[in-house]
């Protein structure tokens, strides 16, 4: 790990109020890449009330969403995020074969419109840093503007989120092995 995460008993009041607002929110805790931006504590407060809208209350119903931050994970092989988000995704509904084929590169087969139009969107706006005009069309016209707006932002976040991750070298909890490192990649 490049940066360690402050040590909660020497945060300085800014840093504490961050600290707290974070520990008392829905995440009940302060880990992985949000416990590192607490070095700056005012982007710390910024970037975890942006995330605290992107994951809890944004128009994507939790199964778009959790794949939305597993397509982001995987594109940048952020295997914190993977660890995260695998679990909540798998209990929002994705489908355990849909996570193998995201976690080794393949094309999933999905049920839904939905979830094919949030995979498509996703990988193609990471792969290509852009979507085309059929692609936006078919998210907005399956999604709505709301969510798709929603979509963009989460996506944004989670690329946050998976560079801080990354360049930080953020471990894994111990005992927890990497799922993506010798996987394929959808951009490969």
């Amino acid at each position: 790990m490049r940066l360690e995460a402050p040590d909660p008993n020497k945060l300085d009041p800014q840093q504490r109020q961050v600290f707290e607002a974070i520990a008392s929110g829905p995440r009940g805790g302060v880990r992985g890449p949000l416990a590192v931006w607490l070095h700056c504590a005012e982007f710390a407060g910024l970037a975890q009330a942006l995330g605290e809208y992107c994951r809890y209350h944004t128009a994507l119903e939790p199964r778009l969403s959790e794949l939305a931050i597993l397509v982001t994970a995987r594109v940048w092989r952020s295997e914190y995020e993977w660890f995260s988000h695998k679990p909540i995704a798998l209990a929002a509904g994705l489908s355990p074969d849909v996570v193998e084929d995201l976690r080794f590169g393949r094309l999933p087969r999905f049920d839904n419109d939905d979830a094919e139009v949030v995979y498509a969107f996703a990988l193609e706006l990471h792969t290509k840093r852009l979507v085309s005009d059929e692609t936006y069309a078919r998210a907005e016209r399956v999604l709505g503007r709301d969510v798709v707006i929603d979509l963009v932002g989460l996506l944004g976040y989670y690329t946050l989120i998976s560079m801080t991750i990354n360049v930080f070298e953020i471990p894994l909890p111990k005992g927890v092995g990497a799922e993506l490192g010798g996987a394929g990649h959808p951009d490969d």
